[in-house]
């Protein structure tokens, strides 16, 4: 019987295995280590939630996937199948295999090896099974040939790992693996600095993609990121996408951003929150731009705008916009003046905006006038990062019924090469 690493109820595919291995060392780590439920909002500890988790090393240099747990193995063969020899010329015995199943993949034919100091995930194996094994800087991923990724791990000093859990578990939590302080604040940084509760929920709960499984710690205060806390925010009033539309032109900003900016129209949805923000040289532009947006977002989201909030400003109440919300069939409400309250939505995610703005441009030690640059990824990653409690969905996910992705995010001002793409004729 070959060995296999398949989803539940998928193909499988035979495997040769050879007998040798390299030894391989764990700093400061265990073979297995016991954690309980890090729920957020948990104040005691709840002795039953107790479960155990292993630790499995990707190593490229060994011929078999190999585990010294027994209580790991479904299906298990005890059978004599040779030995295995270490690093330091020890040698010790292949008392059988079985079956590893860890959520919808299972890994066929895990040997169970006597002695063995640290579990061992075979490169080669997985390679064998039609599986890509892809290294990042600090993470791994275990995928199929459609990019769908099965398995994720973590870098620890120069090792690679995955956490498993023990299946057998009578009450099985989702357990996550510390993130090293390098990686906690790679995705700070990532994510506009968004604080370190959220990036949690977002990667427990699953609701974005390319986030990994791992546990992060804030280890210190992060200089960049000093903000006041918000009022306590109202419950949406809307029942689907684009019922209501929140509207701000924030400006004229003391400098001018690299294009000639110095306005930002902030556009937020009721219903879903998603954000959609738009630079200007001068208060003029907003009916143009603003009618422009109404009819191409009508028309891409198949969903008729029914209001539209803003404060008493001239750039909103003014002739042109009249007439196209009468035509239109659009309620323009206003709110009173001097009442940002009364248009809270819009005026607190600018706030946030403006503010993870001069977080990331004061990080990255970069010239003010690229604010606009800014605000716009600011916007970005909070559209696929921030969740609604309603929903528990983020903003992307609402609007485009599908989970976000971060795998491409980067750090805001980070170094960058322009390609260039030549044919064969001109190579």
């Amino acid at each position: 019987m070959g060995d296999r690493v398949m989803r539940n109820n998928s193909y499988r595919k035979k495997q040769e295995v050879k007998d040798q291995r390299r030894n391989v060392k764990l700093p400061k780590n265990k073979t297995s280590i016991t954690a309980c439920n890090d729920s957020l909002n948990a104040q005691t500890l709840n002795v039953n939630s107790l479960v155990e988790i292993f630790l499995f090393i990707v190593d490229s240099g060994c011929s078999k996937n190999m585990t010294r747990n027994l209580k790991l193995l479904i299906n298990f063969m005890e059978k004599f199948l040779g030995t295995v020899k270490f690093g330091n010329d020890q040698i010790a015995p292949i008392l059988g295999y079985g079956d590893l199943v860890q959520g919808t993949v299972t890994i066929k034919r895990v040997y169970y090896v006597e002695g063995l100091n640290h579990n061992l995930f075979s490169v080669g194996q997985f390679y064998d099974a039609d599986l890509e094994v892809a290294f990042r800087k600090s993470t791994c991923y275990i995928r199929d040939l459609k990019g769908n990724d099965l398995l994720t791990g973590s870098r620890g000093t120069d090792l690679y790992s995955i956490t498993l859990q023990d299946t057998n578990s009578s009450n099985p939590i989702c357990l996550m693996a510390k993130a090293t302080s390098s990686q906690a604040w790679l995705w700070h940084h990532r994510l506009s600095h968004l604080n370190f509760d959220t990036i949690n929920l977002r990667s427990k709960n699953d609701i974005v993609v390319g986030l990994p499984k791992l546990k992060f710690v804030k280890d210190h205060l992060c200089s960049s990121s000093k903000r006041k806390s918000f009022h306590t925010k109202p419950t949406p009033s809307s029942k689907r996408q684009l019922q209501l539309l929140h509207m701000d032109l924030c400006g004229p900003m003391r400098v001018t951003s690299i294009n000639g900016k110095r306005y930002v129209l902030v556009i937020v949805d009721d219903y879903s929150r998603y954000t959609w923000t738009h630079f200007l040289r001068s208060k003029d532009e907003t009916p143009k731009v603003l009618i422009d947006f109404l009819r191409l977002v009508q028309r891409g989201l198949q969903a008729q705008v029914r209001i539209v909030r803003t404060d008493k400003g001239s750039e909103f109440l003014n002739q042109t916009l009249h007439v196209y919300f009468a035509a239109e069939g659009i309620c323009h409400q206003t709110s009173v003046a001097r009442t940002p309250k009364q248009n809270g939505v819009v005026e607190r995610r600018n706030r946030t905006l403006i503010e993870a703005a001069r977080t990331m441009l004061s990080a990255a030690k970069v010239p003010l006038f690229f604010w606009a640059e800014a605000i716009s990824i600011a916007c970005f990653t909070q559209n696929r990062s921030l969740v609604i409690p309603r929903h528990e969905k983020t903003p992307y996910h609402m609007i485009n019924d599908q989970k976000p992705s971060v795998k491409f995010f980067h750090i805001f001002s980070r170094l960058c090469y322009i390609t260039e793409c030549l044919t064969k004729e001109q190579e």
